[in-house]
């Protein structure tokens, strides 16, 4: 079968990472299916992952070659008081979806996160011990264990903080970060402290497309991949880019170089590439230039 042949499908199809894989997929002339639930539209059939009757109907029906599954809840503050509702979505219907997978016969890749480790000892390579410090790297990281056990030649790709175009600023944690740069009159502390390497949605789909083609050319390829921007940023330093790449002031902005408030982040969650570019996989966005893109339009709305 050759790649042009290939059927996907995508959880979280209409999410920020979901909208960029799908474009992606089909910009490589793939059969793509999208699955949404919460926000459906054109071209995504609504199917609710934690119904594990509808998820098998979808697989049998359509048979994917590859379900790449980038449905999650990941606001690691949302994730601290909806706990149990977070560990449905994020572990139970992760693994009931890699077990369906493999009964009928696709290959299953796993969005996963940079928040599995502690950030106290970068960089971290592929078999480094995950020690997420809150409850969101958690439910992540057990999802990653459901998802590998469900399913033998499941693939793992975890991901630093993503930005790209978005249906509401608040959509990404990085695009939020406008709210407080158009402030000017508002004088605002922004975080200094954890070390960040945020990625463009379209870089990372381009890395799960670059990674699917070369499963489909070597079907023994499984287990964990990771990826991370290749600059490091505090949100202060985003919210600096951000003003200078706008035009915009950034007087009002001071840095805070305590940790954030809120559930704990990893100080330094930086990941390393090497098993993607050994594998001659890799993409990236600077940092100035994807937020202007993401972030024009907005200015004047």
């Amino acid at each position: 079968m050759a790649n042009s042949d290939m059927k996907i499908l995508v959880t979280g199809g209409s999410g920020l990472l979901g909208r960029s894989i799908m474009n992606a997929c089909k910009q490589r002339k793939w059969d793509v299916i999208g699955l949404a639930f919460s926000r459906t539209g054109p071209g995504l059939k609504k199917v609710d992952i934690t119904n594990t009757s509808e998820v098998q109907a979808v697989l049998e029906r359509e048979r994917p070659d590859l379900v790449i599954h980038a449905a999650a809840e990941r606001a690691p503050d949302k994730v601290e008081n909806k706990y149990e509702e977070t560990r449905n979505l994020n572990v139970t219907a992760s693994k009931n979806l890699a077990s369906l997978a493999q009964k009928v016969g696709s290959k299953i890749l796993y969005i996963s996160t940079d928040y599995v480790f502690d950030g106290s000892s970068p960089p971290y390579k592929v078999d480094d011990e995950p020690r997420p410090l809150n409850k969101y790297g958690i439910t992540k990281l057990d999802g990653e264990k459901a998802v590998l056990a469900s399913h033998p030649d499941a693939v793992v790709l975890r991901v630093p903080i993503l930005y790209g175009p978005v249906e509401r600023v608040d959509e990404s944690a990085v695009t939020v970060l406008l709210r407080t740069v158009l402030a000017v009159d508002a004088p605002a502390a922004v975080s200094n402290y954890e070390k960040r390497y945020p990625a463009h949605t379209g870089a990372i789909a381009d890395i799960i497309c670059q990674l699917v083609a070369k499963c489909h050319q070597d079907p023994l390829l499984k287990g964990i991949f990771q990826w991370s921007g290749l600059e490091q940023l505090t949100k202060y330093d985003m919210c600096v880019a951000m003003a200078e790449t706008l035009s915009l002031s950034h007087d009002h902005i001071t840095p805070d170089n305590k940790p954030a408030p809120g559930a704990p982040r990893p100080y330094d969650s930086r990941m390393d590439n090497s098993r993607l570019q050994g594998l001659g996989i890799s993409a990236h966005v600077p940092f100035k230039e994807g937020i202007r893109e993401c972030l024009q339009e907005w200015l004047t709305r």
